[in-house]
């Protein structure tokens, strides 16, 4: 488990082409979202996404989040109508992550067969910097085993995860936030909030 420290808002350039290249090389990472700590890989990484699952402990049953770029790389992987962009430009960037009915280059694995996955536009330039540079949506979950509270920290995870463990560690020090709200945006006219 390598591990690095940052300040996101003073991110290096050469810290940003380290977590790409772990990232492109099917690797799994700890990072700091703009809400909590995050585990994630790339979104089109079948086996990848398998690991995160393991780690976890997460039945593959519950989907996983993807951070995108922008709306051009949410209309490359996600069907997304004028109604649903509108929409979506109102209230991006921000803690706010939508259901939308995704397109096939988004594997099966990342969504347990569902037609529809959550997808979110971070706030966090260096969140958006990293996606844009990989090409490619990122997975997002939660930094804990699974049925365990989000870890606010990313030190001392070689004693939290036993068997399977992160590749890379991008600590940020200690974050106070919470998970993002989730709303259902498949039907625009009616969305449902499905967490506050």
């Amino acid at each position: 488990m390598r591990e690095i420290k940052i300040n996101p808002r003073r991110i290096k350039k050469t810290d940003i082409k380290l977590i790409v290249d772990f990232l492109r090389k099917g690797k799994i990472i700890v990072y700091p979202t703009d809400t909590v700590y995050g585990l994630g890989c790339l979104a089109t990484n079948k086996k990848a996404i398998g690991r995160i699952y393991r780690l976890k402990q997460r039945t593959k049953k519950k989907p996983l989040l993807v951070l995108i770029a922008g709306f051009k790389m949410l209309k490359r992987f996600f069907l997304v109508d004028k109604k649903q962009e509108s929409f979506l430009r109102k209230i991006w960037p921000a803690k706010i992550s939508v259901i939308l009915n995704k397109k096939s280059a988004l594997p099966e694995a990342l969504t347990n067969g569902l037609s529809s996955a959550a997808v979110r536009l971070p706030k966090s330039k260096f969140l958006t910097k990293i996606i844009a540079a990989v090409g490619a949506p990122i997975v997002s979950t939660s930094l804990n085993l699974s049925g365990r509270k989000p870890l606010a920290s990313a030190n001392n995870l070689n004693n939290y995860f036993k068997k399977i463990k992160p590749d890379l560690i991008v600590n940020a020090g200690p974050l106070t936030g919470r998970p993002s709200r989730l709303i259902d945006l498949r039907d625009v006219c009616q969305p449902i909030i499905l967490r506050k």
